[in-house]
């Protein structure tokens, strides 16, 4: 089985509500996120797949979705402040942990057609969260 992996930085902005510590409140990251894609043999080029097929894929959903976005569970009582304001949010149905952001972009990489193994999201230089459906 040969797996490769591919890094793609990104930050954003959260809160969670029901956090009993400090991370209800506003904040933010600078994160990096880990790829790690998975197959069994090499294709004709003798490779997994591009590296830049993955950067590609991903970095556009983060461009869109995540980077420099302020992500908020949907019940969020800030939303309606934000929308007056004209500000960047996504709304989601789950909090916005540093685990449902490595689930999202797995999701995303699976649906694109690739054959994800992992993907781990470091929130911190020494705290993170991996998501795999194994």
């Amino acid at each position: 089985m040969f797996t490769i992996t591919k890094e793609v930085y990104f930050c954003y902005g959260h809160r969670l509500m029901n956090h009993a510590g400090k991370c209800r409140n506003l904040h933010g990251h600078s994160v990096k996120a880990s790829i790690a894609i998975r197959h069994e043999q090499l294709n004709e080029q003798g490779m997994v797949c591009d590296f830049a097929d993955i950067r590609d894929c991903v970095e556009g959903y983060i461009d869109q979705h995540l980077d420099h976005n302020f992500l908020l569970h949907k019940d969020d009582p800030i939303i309606p402040m934000l929308i007056e304001n004209k500000e960047r949010f996504l709304a989601l149905d789950e909090h916005p942990t540093a685990e449902v952001l490595s689930k999202m972009l797995y999701q995303h990489l699976k649906k694109s057609g690739f054959n994800v193994a992992q993907v781990t999201l470091w929130e911190t230089a020494s705290a993170y969260a991996s998501y795999s459906e194994n």
